[in-house]
């Protein structure tokens, strides 16, 4: 079996699994981390979704042979002593209810903010377009983004 070394949130991490192997079994499975959700499988929910090199992948359809850069996951944001700009608004607008779709969320709109740190309400609905949220905080996840932009700006 193929040996990957991946830097997650910062961290070297080894790891021998198949070359097809999504990435998020290996975030879930072979190195603990909870925070990407197994959503549909397809890359349609966005309940997987991590940072590579600062880009929004959706690591249920990426596979390990094709992970190239700097893995970040919502756990490498912050710890509750020290929340991200963005685990902070999301708490304070109350943006998750179930939760299940806030991985994706807050690490698209972290990616977003990195390449815009002033978006729109209407390029912030389009980063987060291809995230499934079933609760319909919709409105509370655009102001919670609203809201960390600013703070970040300050």
């Amino acid at each position: 079996m193929p040996q990957y070394t991946l830097k997650v949130n910062g961290t070297a991490r080894e790891v021998s699994v198949d070359a097809d192997t999504p990435l998020l079994y290996v975030l879930r499975n072979d190195l603990e981390l909870n925070g990407p959700k197994f959503g549909c499988g397809l890359a349609q929910c966005g309940a997987c979704t991590v940072l590579i090199d600062g880009k929004s992948v959706r690591s249920c359809v990426t596979p390990m042979s094709a992970v190239g850069g700097a893995v970040e996951t919502i756990e490498g944001l912050g710890n509750l002593e020290s929340l991200h700009p963005l685990q902070k608004a999301f708490i304070e607008e109350q943006a998750c209810q179930c939760g299940y779709c806030g991985n994706g969320m807050v690490m698209s709109a972290k990616a977003l903010l990195a390449r815009n740190p002033r978006p729109t309400n209407e390029e912030i609905r389009a980063a987060l377009n291809g995230h499934l949220c079933r609760c319909a905080s919709h409105n509370r996840i655009v102001r919670a983004v609203q809201r960390a932009a600013k703070e970040m700006q300050s």
